[in-house]
This record gives structure tokens, sequence and C-alpha cells, in this order.
């Protein structure tokens, strides 16, 4: 196969694959199961069980990793378990708090709040990793706040009441979620530096430590009884599920495609470029409009992300740095 027809597959199988699981997603968080009357006057039950959520995409991304693993044999991981267990933990809130987040904000901000990862990962280097970042990585990440502020800002309508309350408890699971985010970037780093484990190692050992972590919220707080009823009551929710975590699935493999044969700046660009469609597509064909303002701000928050990707990175002075830093870039585009 050709290097051309190769990436036109791999760039073309990430967008189907993560467009598909983008629509997915808003349909089961955001959209109605059965006929039922409620007691607001709505019709249909909404999907409240984002652990459960949470759980079925670490499970099968868990499953995933193994049979890439045995595909593919990898050098031994000698990672302290404490690191992956940490790092789990901070994944698993990461993950629950930007589904929770689609009950009360549209799918676009979501996306382009989650764009916005690189601020809590550098501000968390810089604090925690003690690491140091040129004056163009500083300029790109502060064009990236100001696309998320415009994007994010409220208009003040007197007419918005609690609409808008419910939409800025989304915007603070959104910033936990970044906050989170921040937080496994700053412990994976550390990870990176005492052993530098392979991104299927590492994949496998999150999703494993978090399938862990969710199986006891679910027992625990019974959400996993109340998510089998609802599921019961409800037959299509399997399919949208089993859906979802095959379309992750194989999104994750072509991303691991494209990595391979092409490095983590042309996966850069194109899961980039896939994020800015999921926010035009879900405007087009789940009517979430956006005002000028925040277009501008998608705009802005996108410009800092390419502008990042092509001229934010040191160049490597050691070959060693230059693979670990190469499994950090895969490792981000995966999750």
């Amino acid at each position: 196969m050709t290097d051309t027809r190769k990436f036109i597959i791999a760039a073309v199988g990430i967008f189907v694959c993560y467009f598909y699981f983008a629509i997915l997603q808003e349909k089961i968080t955001r959209g109605r199961y059965g006929d039922e009357l409620q007691d607001d006057g709505s019709k249909g039950e909404r999907f409240t069980y984002m652990l459960a959520l949470v759980g079925v995409q670490c499970i099968c991304n868990m499953v995933f990793a193994k049979v890439l693993l045995l595909a593919k044999p990898q050098p031994v991981d000698n990672t302290p378990k404490t690191y992956y267990a940490s790092s789990a933990l901070t994944y698993l809130l990461a993950m629950i708090s930007s589904n929770m987040a689609l009950r009360w904000v549209a799918y676009p901000m979501q996306v382009v709040a989650k764009s916005a990862k690189p601020i809590p990962v550098m501000l968390l280097g810089v604090l925690v990793g003690r690491k140091s970042y040129s004056i163009q990585k500083y300029l790109f990440v502060l064009l990236i706040v100001i696309g998320v502020v415009l994007f994010m800002f409220k208009d003040g309508k007197p007419n918005s009441g609690s609409a808008l309350e419910h939409e800025g408890l989304g915007q603070l699971l959104l910033i936990l979620s970044l906050s989170m985010d921040g937080l496994t970037g700053a412990i994976q780093e550390r990870m990176r530096a005492h052993s530098a484990p392979s991104a299927q190692y590492m994949m496998l050992a999150m999703n494993s430590w978090s399938s862990l972590f969710v199986s006891f919220g679910l027992l625990l707080s019974g959400e996993g009884k109340e998510f089998i009823l609802f599921a019961s009551r409800h037959p299509q929710l399997f399919t949208h599920l089993s859906l979802l975590a095959v379309t992750g699935a194989l999104g994750q493999l072509f991303i691991f495609m494209m990595v391979s044969s092409f490095g983590a700046l042309a996966c850069s660009v194109v899961t980039t470029t896939r994020k800015f469609f999921t926010v035009l597509f879900s405007v087009l064909f789940f009517g979430n409009t956006l005002s000028g303002r925040q277009w501008v701000g998608a705009v802005l928050v996108f410009a800092g992300l390419f502008a990042d990707m092509f001229y934010g990175k040191k160049p490597p002075s050691k070959a060693p740095v230059s693979k670990a830093k190469s499994k950090s870039e895969t490792e981000e585009l995966i999750r």
C-alpha cells in the first residue's frame, strides 16, 4: 500500500469513526428514550448514568489495548502501579465530568472547552513538573484562552433564568475536567521520566485501573443496578453503547496507524481538524446554534492549536527524549 493511500485511509477512518462517536455520545447524553410522560411534562427518559457510560468506554479501551499488545508485544513495563492508579483516577474524573457536562451544555461547547487541554497541562507542568516553555508556546496558549473565553462568555440576557444556571453547572464541570486533565498530564510526565512506558501499556494499565474504580463506584452508588434496569426498559441503548465502543476502538486503531506511519504531528493535524468539523457537524445536524462571537472564539482556539503544533515545539536535543515525546503526544491524542 502506498503512503498516500495509507494516509487517506487513516485520516478518513479517524474522521468517520469520531464523527459517528460524537453523534452517538450526544444522542445518548442529550436524547430521550421511550415515550413515557415525565414529571416535567416532557416525553421520554433522559440517560443520566455517566459513571456507567465511562465504565463501558474504559472496559472496551482496556480490551482493545490488550489486543494491540497481543498483536505487537512491547518491552516489559516497569512503571510503579501508584503512578498508574493516580493517573487513572484523575483520567476517570476528567471523563466523568466531561460526559456529565453534556447534560447542560451543547456538544460544540464541550469540544471547544476540551480543546483547551494545553492550558492546565502547561500550568501544572510549570508548577508541579518544573518544566519551562518558549515565549511562542505561551502566546499560542494565550490565543486558546482568549478563544475559550469568547466562546463561553455569557451575554447576560434577562430572560435566561435557570437555563443559564444549568449551563453554568455544565461549564464548571468542564473546568473540573480540564483541571483533572492537567493533573493527569503532570503525573504522566513523571511516569515517562521514570520508565517511559509504551502507549499501549499505558492505555492498558490506565483503563484497567479506571475500570476497577468505576466498578466500585457503580456498586457503592447503586448506579450499576439502575443502569441495568434502564437498559432493560430501553434495549436500543445497548445498540448505541456497542456502536460507541466500536467507533471509539476503531478510531484509536486508525490513530495508531497514522502515528506509526506518519508521526504524531500529522495525526495531531488530522484530529484537531476533526474536532473543528465535529463542532460544525453538531451545529448543522443537532441545532446547536452558535453566535458570531462563539464562531470567532472557536476559530481562535483551533488557530492556537494548529500554530502550537507547527511552531510551538522545541527541537529535541537527544534521541531518547524525542522517543518519549512521541509517546507523550500519541497518548494525548487517544485520550
